[in-house]
């Protein structure tokens, strides 16, 4: 569907209707996902769990960590010169999201090379970790709720 939200082009859809979306996606897999669903699905890359086309504002990703903050996109002929996919990455990007894009002649062709790649960014830790208290302005409180 060129142009439209599920491509990255940012066309505004109702909530329910990106649900609605998302699930026929789910039922109507391309060979590309299923194949590589069946290695990131049950936790099988150290313990991350993943979802598939799930919506995410206002647009549907591929695959989502949430607990690390990575969305990994599939892209086939389609994508190729779809300014919107550059759009939507930069607004994950914005929400703090890293995204890794693949070909999906590489999930065919060189499977455990896509496989490693996503391992390693789930294991490397994020560029920006949450700000600690003190750094934010505020006193950390000591074990009788007092500030340091």
């Amino acid at each position: 569907m060129p142009g439209s939200a599920l491509e990255g082009g940012g066309n505004r859809v109702g909530v329910k209707d990106l649900t609605g979306i998302a699930r026929r996606l789910r039922k109507h897999s391309t060979d590309t996902e299923r194949h590589l669903w069946r290695h990131l699905r049950d936790r099988q890359i150290d313990g991350f769990k993943f979802r598939r086309q799930q919506t995410f504002g206002r647009y549907v990703v591929d695959f989502v960590n949430f607990e690390k903050k990575v969305v990994v996109e599939l892209d086939g002929e389609q994508h190729a010169l779809d300014p919107g996919d550059k759009i939507r990455d930069e607004w994950l990007k914005a929400e703090g999201y890293k995204v890794l894009r693949f070909w999906d002649n590489q999930v065919f062709s060189n499977l455990e090379g896509v496989l490693e790649t996503i391992r390693e960014v789930l294991l490397t830790p994020h560029p920006d970790p949450l700000p600690c208290l003190r750094r934010s302005g505020f006193a950390q409180a000591g074990p009788r709720g007092e500030g340091r």
